[in-house]
């Protein structure tokens, strides 16, 4: 039986960082993963999703051509063509996660893991044991009752992805960040897209000045939106899709070639052995402490898994901290009040914080500011006005208590009120904090002058 310090069972952002992490440390290191390396993430998610949302770019780029004084004739697409860059970025970057494994002699197993009590797992027959096994084995596309997929007409994201034609008419279910992705995606390509969302909102989670201007912004593109709904059921014995949908009004039967279910996502807890083992779960996830320790020792989780927010990003952070207390270091809990989410829509969201309301509803008093792209230079020189960043503060002592951004390159732009609230920077403090011109991201300096009566371009 091989021996490790650290197994680590699923090989995505929050898998491979862990193991990397782990061995710089010093700890011997395995990872099992069942398919590709990179998870989820690298392989069907946020990587190529992103290169397929960047052809859309270039394509609307070429059909808009003359915005910007130029003359493009006949500007087409190929769709397979668009379909296999997203494939080949991906296989790149999971190729990528390969070399890095080789470059900290991290040991491959390649199988299906199963858990074992006395700190072992079961790789297709073969046993490895190790000091501490971290389970970061994700998730995946959730299905509801009413809404089976079956990979060809109703869909989930994997399909979403690599899809041989193109559809002249989708329906999307859902408005989290995936299914307002592939919204965008599929409609810039061409697609007739509807997308419905049982919430009164697009894009539920966010505030709801960024929920009203995304939705403003759908609309306009073409894109034909359906909030208080719900698909009740679906038909799929004919050429096309035939959905039942719930409104308001009432019920109403609407087609299309696809239908896409982005209604979230479920863990991937199955026949994985945590009941053998002991280890205690409650609605799907995996209990933890702030360390990731599960309730049996020896055993942790990290990721989608565990009840914090379901993002690359924090599994990342989560596998490093957990490794990092492994090996003796000194940490800190993560703060999940300041993680920032992003959607990569047109037009982009990204924020971090309380909602006004969520502030409000805790009891601040408020200074918000507000900065359109709109009165923008450097979004009035790029053609991309739409959207705006807003500021939230305590009034009483500054504290930046949030930040919401919607508009042309948000997604790249957020980090500085991640790192801002980290730093416990305050609202005067931003605002004498010399940001460069022309640049998007002025407009946060903007949005504090706004909160604080000083905005000079308003």
């Amino acid at each position: 039986m091989s021996k490790y310090d650290v197994i680590v069972l699923g090989s995505g952002p929050g898998g491979y960082v862990t193991a990397i992490r782990a061995s710089q440390l010093g700890l011997k290191t395995a990872v099992i993963e069942k398919e590709s390396l990179g998870g989820v993430c690298l392989n069907w998610g946020c990587i190529p999703t992103k290169a397929l949302l960047k052809s859309a770019q270039v394509f609307d780029y070429l059909n808009h051509a003359e915005d910007y004084g130029l003359i493009v004739k006949g500007a087409d697409k190929d769709f397979t063509k668009v379909v296999k860059r997203s494939r080949d970025i991906a296989d790149g970057m999971s190729k990528g996660v390969q070399f890095l494994m080789k470059k900290n002699k991290i040991d491959i197993i390649n199988g299906f893991g199963k858990l074992k009590p006395g700190k072992k797992v079961d790789v297709d027959g073969t046993e490895y044991s190790a000091d501490h096994i971290i389970i970061a084995t994700g998730a995946r596309s959730r299905e509801l009752p009413n809404l089976p997929q079956d990979g060809k007409k109703v869909i989930g994201y994997r399909e979403a992805m690599t899809l041989k034609k193109q559809p002249k008419s989708m329906i999307v279910v859902g408005s989290g960040a995936i299914g307002v992705e592939f919204a965008h995606f599929y409609n810039a390509m061409g697609t007739d897209v509807t997308i419905v969302e049982f919430l009164p909102n697009l894009v539920p989670l966010e505030d709801i000045d960024v929920s009203k201007q995304f939705e403003k912004s759908f609309k306009k593109a073409g894109i034909k939106v359906m909030t208080n709904a719900s698909v009740e059921s679906v038909d799929t014995s004919g050429k096309t899709v035939k959905a039942t949908v719930k409104t308001k009004k009432g019920e109403e039967i609407i087609e299309a070639e696809i239908v896409l279910s982005a209604v979230g996502i479920a863990t991937n807890l199955e026949g994985i052995g945590l009941e053998d083992v002991g280890i205690v779960t409650d609605k799907g996830k995996v209990m933890v402490n702030d360390w990731y320790q599960t309730n049996m020792p020896g055993y942790y989780a990290i990721g989608d898994i565990t009840p914090g927010p379901a993002l690359a990003h924090v599994a990342s952070a989560e596998g490093i901290l957990c490794v990092e207390k492994i090996a003796g270091e000194h940490c800190e809990p993560i703060d999940y009040g300041n993680i920032p989410g992003c959607t990569y829509a047109t037009p982009e969201i990204a924020s971090v914080g309380m909602t006004e309301q969520q502030a409000k509803d805790a009891g601040y008093e408020l200074k918000v500011g507000k900065f359109p792209f709109s009165a923008s230079g450097k979004a009035s020189a790029a053609g991309t006005k739409d959207g705006f960043v807003k500021v939230i503060f305590d009034a009483k002592y500054g504290e930046w208590l949030g930040c919401h951004m919607i508009g042309a390159g948000v997604t790249d732009m957020i980090a500085e009120a991640v790192l801002g609230r980290k730093l416990e920077t305050t609202g005067h403090e931003v605002l004498k904090t010399i940001h460069p011109h022309p640049t998007m991201s002025e407009a946060v300096m903007e949005a504090v002058a706004d909160a604080y009566g000083e905005v000079i371009h308003l």
